[in-house]
């Protein structure tokens, strides 16, 4: 099987964002960059999945800067065959980023199958896996958590909440997007990091996928920060005085009531 795995690299849920001078991005100096937590689910399905076909092979893809290499070796320490980057803008939008996969994929080779993460944890846009499955003319599975796999076919299960599970069988080859709970993702050794900044990474440029400026349909600009949180107000005293101070706050200096 020729597997796929579609990642985005992401600043690390530990950094503190600041914003650039003009407001239209975040200033990336000192910035700890990792692969989006879904997208480590999609890696390590795609990895289980050769496991049990014999002869498959699993490629990973991600569009972005010369940065986005080093995600891409953390992919192939964590046991990917091989490691493509398609050479688009940081801030290339889901549109732009859906269009450059289904172009490499295209030319690296027909598809059975392509996992990607539900959604990258920077923007939360979620739409990336759906487009691609456009533009592949593909299925598209998505907030997947279990998979059943069958002789082309697969039976996929999410969890909707609620307490209730929808079932979904789709023929191969599909797009699968990777939510929380379907697997646990291995981690790399030591010695396979160091073995895998020796491996090429591939490039594409935009111009050899067919991608302009043109493509890019929509740009983000006068990013704020969330405000500061308000200092946390203790209330002191007996259950009885809590209450009635609490009651006045409420009234008096938050006019919630």
């Amino acid at each position: 099987m020729n597997i796929f795995a579609c990642i985005k690299q992401v600043p690390d849920t530990t950094t503190r964002i600041k914003l650039r001078g003009d407001g239209n991005g975040i200033d990336e100096a000192d910035i700890q960059w990792i692969i989006s937590p879904h997208d480590e689910l999609a890696i390590e399905e795609a990895l289980r999945l050769r496991e049990q076909q014999p002869a498959s092979t699993v490629t990973v893809l991600s569009a972005g800067p010369e940065r986005v290499a080093d995600s891409l070796r953390m992919a192939l320490a964590m046991g990917a065959d091989s490691a493509v980057r398609l050479d688009l803008p940081g801030d290339a939008d889901s549109g732009m980023n859906a269009r450059a996969l289904a172009a490499a994929i295209g030319k690296l080779g027909q598809a059975d199958i392509v996992f990607t993460g539900k959604e990258a944890i920077d923007d939360g846009a979620a739409a990336v896996g759906q487009a691609l499955a456009v533009f592949l003319d593909m299925p598209c599975v998505s907030v997947v958590n279990g998979i059943d796999y069958g002789d082309g076919a697969i039976t996929c299960r999410r969890d909707v909440g609620g307490g209730s599970i929808e079932v979904i069988e789709t023929p191969l080859p599909a797009v699968v997007a990777a939510q929380v709970g379907l697997n646990e993702p291995r981690y790399a050794t030591a010695l396979n990091i160091i073995r895998a900044k020796k491996k090429p990474v591939d490039t594409l440029t935009a111009a050899e996928l067919g991608l302009t400026e043109a493509n890019r349909k929509t740009r983000l600009k006068n990013f704020e920060l969330p405000p500061p949180k308000q200092p946390c107000q203790i209330i002191e005293g007996t259950p009885a005085d809590q209450a009635k101070e609490l009651i006045r706050v409420l009234a008096e200096e938050i006019q919630a009531i």
